[in-house]
């Protein structure tokens, strides 16, 4: 019998009497194409964008090297470091337990922030961390969102009491991986026209309300960066803008210090197979690799779409597009630079002889 979908909530009845939620309608494709699973990367892989607790077990953090010689991952950066003693316990659990196979960021203190010592403060801590391994700074995303100081004023992401702490990562050589914003759809209606609709059905807790608005914060970001030219700076998740390819190699042009990385923004580059690659192509110097949340059955997604030109790839998480993705099929130099180059380059303390 012929279904008839009508919308109620999250379901979808038919006139089979069937139910069926939103989340759960997984249509199969009739397309026939050919298909080139990439199990293991061409080369081997920097993923500069992971998270993982400080006090991991020596169990867990074997299983994920023996993972990472799966896939060929390389190494992997752990941005959720800490900062103080969370910082040496990070280090001990991963760089110092497995040579060469883990790199480390530190993150902020934000306690205290707005007081007259803080900035300071911030810049001593980092220098302290830095000397206890830390190899970058990572600034999670509720800088610029919900970080408030003393008298509750939402601190901007262009807070002149940051300066310090970014002047001292510009003098100790050390990039720092920044996380502005979260998609701009975020901050739209919530209604038939957001693309994030079931995103944001399923997930309520991350609609987004003005003020701060997504251009608020892309604008302070970028006063930041004008801020801070001596600074490496790394945007998380193509800055937010990888569906504004032109808007985001424009602002790679003004700052030839600011790169980015892909992590979790795979949907966005697979739906663009014609301008994607040559985005990549031409900015093959500033872009870098990057997962996010690690899961070792995902990472083949990323290396068939940068590698192959295979069509309409089923994407792993729903939830975050609804529509499939297209092979870029980046040429070999392309992929260097994003699989290793790049990060091998702006990280120091990283291992090179597995790339040479």
């Amino acid at each position: 019998m012929r279904c008839l979908p009508v919308l109620f909530g999250l379901l979808l009845h038919c006139a089979s009497g069937q139910e069926l939620s939103v989340e759960d309608w997984n249509p199969r494709s009739t397309l026939v194409t050919e298909e080139h699973p990439v199990a293991r990367a061409k080369f081997p892989v920097i993923d500069v964008h992971s998270h993982h607790r400080s006090h991991a077990a020596l169990a867990t953090t074997s299983r994920i090297v023996a993972e990472m010689d799966e896939l060929n991952l390389a190494v992997l950066v752990n941005l959720s470091g800490g900062h103080g003693e969370r910082l040496r316990t990070t280090v001990r659990n991963f760089r110092l337990r497995h040579p060469g196979r883990f790199a480390v960021f530190a993150n902020p203190d934000f306690n205290g922030i707005g007081s007259p010592g803080w900035p300071g403060r911030a810049a001593r801590q980092l220098e302290e961390d830095v000397e206890a391994g830390a190899q970058g700074l990572k600034i999670f995303k509720n800088f610029g969102m919900s970080v408030r100081d003393r008298s509750g004023r939402r601190v901007p992401v262009d807070d002149p009491s940051m300066d310090p702490l970014f002047e001292a990562c510009a003098r100790l050589g050390v990039p720092v991986l920044i996380h502005v914003a979260d998609p701009a759809e975020f901050w739209s209606e919530h209604d038939a026209r957001n693309e994030r609709w079931l995103e944001l059905a399923l997930r309520p807790r991350r609609k987004r309300s003005a003020p701060p608005s997504f251009d608020d914060l892309i604008a302070e970001r970028d006063r930041l960066l004008q801020r801070h030219p001596n600074v490496n700076f790394i945007l998380a998740h193509m800055g937010w803008q990888g569906h504004d390819l032109g808007r985001l190699g424009a602002l790679l042009d003004r700052h030839s210090n600011v790169h980015v990385d892909i992590a979790a923004v795979l949907y966005e580059l697979g739906r663009v197979p014609f301008s994607g690659p040559e985005f990549l192509n031409r900015y093959r110097d500033r872009v870098l690799f990057g997962k996010d949340s690690y899961a070792a059955d995902e990472f083949p997604y990323y290396w068939r779409v940068l590698e192959t030109r295979d069509e309409y790839i089923e994407y792993y998480r729903r939830y975050h597009a609804h529509w499939r993705l297209y092979g870029l099929g980046l040429p070999d130099d392309t992929l260097k630079h994003i699989y290793w180059k790049n990060a091998l380059r702006l990280i120091p303390g990283i291992d090179a002889s597995p790339f040479e």
